[in-house]
């Protein structure tokens, strides 16, 4: 595996733990669930704007893998885009990088 595919496991591995914690943590302090956590993504202007932010990334990385998924014929790629909206664009966005370079 190449030195850049390396970074982009680490990456995508980064990406799926540390914004989990913190989800997972918010979600025990306050005992509040998924429904809570989602609640909080809208508890003002700031963190709305953070949420259809990252909304509109995930969007636009979907609308990406599968451009280039169907073109390619690599299916592979198709699994970063559950990862995206599952955990988040931190995540699917260097999965998708790894399993490109994987050809």
């Amino acid at each position: 595996m190449t030195p850049l595919r390396w970074v982009w496991l680490a990456l995508a591995i980064w990406g799926a733990v540390h914004p989990m914690y913190w989800f997972v943590t918010y979600m025990q302090e306050t005992g509040t669930g998924l429904s809570g956590l989602i609640d909080a993504w809208y508890v003002n202007a700031s963190t709305t704007g953070l949420t259809w932010d990252l909304t509109i990334a995930a969007v636009t990385l979907t609308v990406w893998v599968l451009a280039e998924s169907i073109g390619r014929r690599h299916w592979r790629g198709l699994v970063a885009i559950p990862a995206t909206f599952c955990i988040g664009v931190s995540c699917g966005l260097p999965l998708y990088l790894l399993l490109r370079r994987a050809g």
